[in-house]
């Protein structure tokens, strides 16, 4: 549904814009799919009376989740126990060796359903086969940057390349009104070629797109780097013009040393921050706070169904906060409103579309999600004076599920908790089909690779 003149009222608006304002019993008026005016709710009445009226009774609404860092898939559960480059070699990559187009696309159907499900309305997914990706997002509604899974190197040709990654700018960036836009991506440093990296750089300039891969990710990552290159890998990334393009993203930054934290602050770098896959993973806990306090976007992103192994964006802004807090065994490390900040306007400033997205403020497009003050986790909720809790609610409390409504571009996608634009049932069945295949041709790729499991991460 969307109605040329929406007026949305809720209890309570967490605004997120610079001074995160909280309004009370207030109104949002949304015109083709953008936000034109925010106030009181009795005056936004008055003022509009021909608006439809959405009464969002027990609700509190708030800018859309963004998640800057995911991977589509099918291997929930599937892939467990290692580290992260054993996971890799081992489960991953032999995966991608055998994955089909058809259940490429699946994986972002069920991905992205799950994403809209918990109140994520952007989405950045480096996958495979990204048409189909591209057809999910458009299908579904919801916003996404999409990051072709790169390699350029012959021990890793079963990856996407540079030419259809290329191919996949040409055909879908901008489309679906601007909410699909794509990106280069390079799954990491290790799996291209140098001059593979000097076309990443060209490709970003020439059609003004932004570029995404993981750096720093683990403690090998850095080490196996300064032996290739005998720099470390921001050095590495800067000297080879890609913190250069119009808009850079890094995956998890978790073992950065203080001159990379500077190289990306100079160079206006995007980080995604992880925390629960860096868990999972045993990789580490990234220098949030450090970057934070040198201005460095940093957004949230929950990585892949199989390494995290849910897409719910308030469960990764818990993590956040608790990991920093233990990192630092500081109790009041990392805000709560700066986590907040983080899942919403820092993440929009991350992909270089703050000005759109990722507060609640006039002007800019209506990507909101309303979430039920009325459950037990939200009791007692204090939203004004010295006793304020709502936000400490909203990192420490909420869950995906209490989602009520989820919009984007004025789109209702979600509404009473139920997907709109897809039928999940389906999806779901789809998905349940496809998994028992896939592990299958992946077991037999192994078999005949002559190489055990073990010989895998050598």
């Amino acid at each position: 549904m969307c109605m040329n003149s929406s007026l949305y009222i809720a209890d309570t608006l967490v605004t997120m814009n610079p001074g995160n304002d909280v309004l009370c019993d207030s109104a949002v008026l949304v015109e083709r799919g953008v936000i034109v005016d925010i106030g009181p709710r009795d005056v936004l009445v008055g003022r509009n009376p021909h608006a439809e009226v959405v009464q969002l009774e027990n609700c509190l609404l708030m800018p859309g989740l963004i998640n800057t860092h995911c991977h589509s898939g099918l291997l929930r559960g599937t892939a467990e126990g290692l580290p992260v480059w054993d996971w890799l070699q081992q489960y991953i990559d032999p995966m991608h060796r055998v994955l089909l187009p058809e259940e490429a696309a699946l994986a972002s159907r069920l991905c992205y359903a799950e994403a809209l499900l918990s109140g994520t309305t952007t989405i950045v997914d480096m996958w495979r086969y990204m048409h189909g990706s591209a057809i999910a997002a458009k299908e579904l509604g919801i916003r996404s940057m999409l990051v072709p899974y790169v390699a350029e190197h012959p021990d890793h040709d079963y990856f996407e390349t540079l030419y259809t990654n290329e191919a996949l700018i040409k055909e879908w960036h901008g489309e679906a009104q601007g909410r699909i836009n794509v990106w280069v991506g390079l799954e990491h440093l290790f799996y291209a070629e140098p001059n593979a990296l000097t076309r990443i750089s060209d490709l970003c300039r020439d059609y003004q797109v932004g570029f995404h891969t993981h750096s720093n990710e683990s403690r090998f990552d850095v080490e196996t780097t300064l032996k290739r290159y005998s720099a470390r890998p921001i050095e590495v990334l800067e000297q080879k013009g890609l913190l250069a393009a119009p808009n850079t993203l890094l995956a998890h930054c978790v073992w950065l040393d203080d001159l990379e934290i500077e190289i990306l602050r100079n160079h206006n770098v995007g980080v995604a921050h992880n925390p629960i896959s860096n868990m999972k993973l045993a990789s580490g806990a990234a220098r949030v706070t450090d970057m934070l306090a040198k201005n460095i976007s940093v957004g949230l992103g929950t990585d892949g169904e199989k390494e995290n192994n849910n897409l719910d964006m308030f469960e990764e802004m818990k993590s956040a906060s608790l990991l920093a807090k233990l990192n630092a065994e500081d109790a009041a490390a990392l805000d709560a409103w700066d986590v907040c900040r983080m899942a919403t306007i820092n993440g929009a400033r991350a992909l270089g579309i703050d000005d759109e997205v990722g507060s609640l403020e006039v002007g800019k497009k209506a990507d909101m999600i309303a979430i039920r003050t009325n459950t037990p986790r939200m009791t007692p909720l204090i939203r004004s004076g010295k006793y304020l809790n709502l936000h400490h609610n909203l990192v420490h409390a909420v869950q995906g599920g209490d989602v009520a409504m989820t919009i984007v571009d004025g789109h209702v996608l979600v509404a009473d908790g139920k997907l709109q634009t897809a039928n999940l049932g389906e999806i779901i069945e789809e998905a349940c089909r496809a998994i028992q295949p896939l592990l299958e041709r992946r077991d037999r790729w192994i078999e005949r690779s002559g190489l055990s499991i073990n010989e895998l991460d050598q």
